[in-house]
């Protein structure tokens, strides 16, 4: 008769029965080459435990100690990676584990999001840097002016809350930040009036704080004073996100990857480039029907970037 899930008692001990139970703790042993009748088991009337196996192979691997099942079993058993790895969080890395903690304990953010025929956007961008070739304008630096010039129409998204004094701050001004990802980690430079830039110099300081990001000199200006952020999480090969909104703020946007994908055009299914959009956003500072106008907004400059002329 075979036990299961019940540790053994006096008499089995007494028999000179190996103490273990489970089945996994012996394919373990049996897979590392450590023999159990070895080992003083921590259960219940010294049954063997998982721990106990564990122990008894991270003591064999250590330099110039004995493997627990002998020179042999020692010389089949297969590297093992550290049982757990602790790396401490630092610098900005741990800045943005902070910021994002505190995101989302006390924001309470929703998600909406829109696909968009990313055709005008793509047509844009090439007429501009086939004009200019040495000052080209990245997608995120369009994406970026969109998202001011619909902040601008939709100033409750370009705020933060002041839980302190209870008040909702909003802000005339842009100061966009953006997420980059880097070697030390997720940072959200901050491009500093954004407002007043025009898409080529809005490219230009996305471009300097990146590269100030991946080198690690940004000041602490550069990262502080955010009022919105976008993200053009796209370059990763993913097609959406329900981002975390970077604390204080009150919204971040997303751009997920340009794929084509069939779309009607009038009376026609075409293959198309499309994107998705993503906002999320804080729902105390604006109800669903201004964050859903804002995000409109920003899609239908994606497919039909002319309609900027009219702003600006």
């Amino acid at each position: 008769r075979r036990d299961h899930g019940r540790a053994p008692g006096p008499a089995a001990a007494r028999s000179g029965r190996t103490p273990v139970v489970s089945p996994l703790v012996r394919r373990l042993a049996r897979e590392h080459g450590v023999d159990v009748a070895a080992i003083a088991g921590s259960g219940d009337g010294g049954l063997v435990l998982r721990r106990d196996v564990e122990t008894a192979i991270a003591a064999g691997a250590e330099p110039g100690a004995p493997a627990a099942g002998g020179a042999g079993a020692a010389a089949a058993a297969p590297a093992e990676r550290p049982a757990v790895e602790r790396v401490p969080l630092r610098g900005a890395r741990r800045t943005m584990a902070e910021r994002l903690t505190r995101s989302r304990r006390e924001i309470p953010e929703a998600t909406v999001w829109v696909d968009a025929d990313a055709t005008g956007l793509l047509r844009l961008r090439a007429a501009l840097n086939e004009a200019v070739p040495d000052r080209p304008v990245s997608l995120l630096a369009l994406l970026a002016k969109f998202c001011v010039l619909g902040l601008a129409r939709f100033p409750a998204l370009n705020a933060q809350v002041d839980t302190e004094r209870g008040e909702l701050v909003r802000f005339g001004h842009v100061d966009l930040g953006f997420a980059a990802q880097t070697p030390r980690g997720l940072v959200v430079p901050v491009a500093h009036g954004a407002h007043a830039m025009s898409a080529r110099a809005l490219s230009a300081a996305l471009t300097s704080l990146t590269d100030a990001a991946r080198a690690g000199t940004l000041t602490p200006d550069q990262l502080t004073g955010g009022t919105f952020t976008v993200n053009n999480y796209g370059v990763f090969g993913v097609d959406g996100s329900a981002a975390i909104i970077n604390h204080p703020e009150a919204a971040i946007l997303g751009m997920g990857r340009i794929m084509r994908r069939p779309w009607v055009v009038g009376d026609e299914v075409l293959a198309r480039p499309v994107t998705e959009l993503t906002l999320t956003f804080d729902h105390r500072v604006c109800d669903g029907a201004e964050a859903g106008g804002f995000l409109r907004f920003v899609a239908d400059c994606v497919e039909r970037p002319e309609l900027l002329l009219g702003d600006i």
